[in-house]
């Protein structure tokens, strides 16, 4: 075995993933990142959320208030395309797909 490998494995041995061994406080900030990463899945986000209230951590309250941010969004955007429609520098094609956003929305 090369001189490489006898370190790279007492590397790993020396960082042991077993969970008595972990930072309580890393492992929460790293749940916390893995919450706001626009990446991960809702599931895991879920999950993850449910580990924070198991430690004790409580959650990000953007996370807990998802529903109402979604509604808002929702709102903003249907907004936006009705501003879409009265605003004279917009072309007739990007009113027409305003209209067609807002009839599929239920809005006109």
């Amino acid at each position: 075995m090369s001189t490489a490998q006898t370190r790279s494995r007492s590397r790993s041995r020396s960082r042991s993933t077993s969970p008595e061994n972990k930072d309580p406080s890393r492992v929460a900030g790293g749940l916390k990142a893995a919450i706001h990463n626009p990446r991960v899945k809702p599931e895991t986000k879920q999950r993850d959320m449910e580990r924070l209230q198991q430690m004790g951590e409580q959650p990000p309250q953007e996370m807990v208030n998802a529903e109402s941010n979604e509604e808002m969004a929702t709102a903003n955007m249907v907004r936006g395309y009705k501003a879409t429609l009265k605003n004279p520098r917009v072309s007739d094609e990007a009113k027409r797909h305003a209209e067609q956003v807002l009839r599929e929305h239920g809005e006109l």
